[in-house]
Formats: C-alpha cells, sequence, structure tokens
C-alpha cells in the first residue's frame, strides 16, 4: 500500500470516526437527561419511574448488514437516511404507568424532537413482544455547527425486558428458526408477564393510598426538610414562614 492510499484510508477512517461519534455524543446527551429527570423525580416524590438505562451504538458491521439487507446504497448520507436506530437507549420501569409518564417528560423537552411513536403495549407484537418505541431527534452541540441525530428509545417494564431478552436468546440459539411449540410458550409467557406487570401495578396503588392516608407527626417532619446528593438539608423555620404566607 502506497502513501497515497495510505492517506486516501485515512481520510475515509475520519469520516467514519466523526460518524459515529455524532450517534454516540446523542447517546450522551439524552442519558444526561433521563438522569436529571430520575434525581428529581427521586428528590420530589421519593420514588423515581426509571429503574436503570441501558446504551447502545451499532458496530459498524452491523450498520453494513442492515443497509445491505435494506438494499441502500453504501454511504454515510444512505445510512444516515434509512437506518434509525444506530444510537438506541433503553429505559427499564417497573410499572406501566411509569412507561407513559417517562415517555410524556421525554415527548415535552422542548430540545427533542419526537419522529415517531410505535405502542406495543397497547398493540403488541404477534409474538406477544410489548414496549413502547419513541424516535427522537436529539441536538449535538459541535464546536462549529449543530446537527439533529436520531436515537430510538425502547421504555418497557422489568417483566417486559425480561421476556424480550429471553425471547432473543431463544431465537439467537435457533438461528431464527423456532419450533412452533416454543413459540406458543413464548407467546403463553408474553401474556404471563402482562398479566404479572398489571397485577404489581394494582398492588402498587393499593399501598400508595394506604401510605397517603396515614398522615402523622413523622410525614410533617420531613416536609421540613429537603434531600439533594443523599444529603439531607433541615429547612430554617423563618424560610417556612415566609414562603408560607
Amino acid at each position: 500500500m502506497n502513501s497515497l492510499q495510505i492517506e486516501q484510508l485515512k481520510i475515509i477512517r475520519n469520516e467514519i470516526t466523526r460518524f459515529m461519534m455524532k450517534y454516540k455524543f446523542a447517546l450522551d446527551e439524552i442519558e444526561t437527561k433521563m438522569e436529571i429527570l430520575k434525581e428529581e423525580f427521586q428528590a420530589l416524590h421519593d420514588y423515581s419511574p426509571i429503574e436503570h438505562t441501558k446504551s447502545r451504538l451499532k458496530t459498524p458491521e452491523s450498520i453494513m448488514k442492515k443497509l445491505i439487507r435494506k438494499g441502500g446504497n453504501i454511504s454515510l448520507s444512505s445510512i444516515e437516511e434509512q437506518i434509525k436506530d444506530i444510537a438506541g437507549l433503553r429505559i427499564t420501569c417497573s410499572f406501566i404507568s411509569d412507561i407513559y409518564k417517562i415517555s410524556e417528560m421525554l415527548q415535552n423537552q422542548s430540545d427533542l424532537t419526537v419522529l415517531d411513536v410505535k405502542d406495543y403495549i397497547q398493540n403488541p407484537k404477534p409474538n406477544g413482544y410489548q414496549s413502547l418505541h419513541l424516535l427522537v431527534q436529539v441536538p449535538v452541540y459541535f464546536s462549529d455547527r449543530v446537527e439533529k441525530v436520531c436515537v430510538e428509545v425502547q421504555i418497557r417494564t422489568i417483566a417486559m425486558d425480561f421476556w424480550a431478552s429471553l425471547e432473543h436468546k431463544i431465537f439467537y440459539k435457533y438461528n431464527k428458526s423456532v419450533p412452533e411449540r416454543l413459540l406458543e410458550e413464548l407467546k403463553s409467557a408474553a401474556d404471563t408477564a402482562n398479566a404479572l406487570d398489571r397485577q404489581m401495578e394494582q398492588l402498587h396503588l393499593e399501598v400508595q393510598a394506604i401510605k397517603d392516608s396515614h398522615s402523622d407527626d413523622s410525614l410533617l417532619e420531613d416536609l421540613k426538610s429537603i434531600q439533594i446528593n443523599n444529603r439531607k438539608y433541615q429547612l430554617p423555620a423563618g424560610l417556612l414562614e415566609i414562603l408560607n404566607d
């Protein structure tokens, strides 16, 4: 390989690096947003609808395979136009209602543009898969420009996530040729997971109702302090009186 070819390879490598980095930065941006929402909710409501998050960036090899399956031209512009899930964020919640709370919070972010919403909870896939998918554009601020980058956000409960993980492992093992009996078992397991989700949500609501009905002196004391970064701050009586007035 001569020096000209090496220089050309460097240029191509740098272009691909810049292309991939913008998706990584978009993930960083939206993960920061979710962390802020999680901390805010925890501080104000003593509860967070977000259990945990997991980000994923498709490899160049995986991107190429998907582009070829779609029959697209091999170019960075074609990849950007046809493949919208290069960057992905999975948000796991405890309850189904939490999924829609998080979706609403994201859609209320003024700098995010929601391009598409797919509700596989109200309309599960035939195999039983359930999740809420949002396709959002995230602004990424570079030194010389701003680019809007697509990120696919999947929001699901712990039970939905467990089922999806199991289903993926089974399909991987059988190379996507799964016996009919196992498909039926998977659909049955999805129905069971959904029933568990709804039962646990009902229990959660009942426990919350009991908690809300027991207002006592300890609750009053709790309201006289705030907690930030796991540190408790007592609120001055004078400040409370002024704000109350």
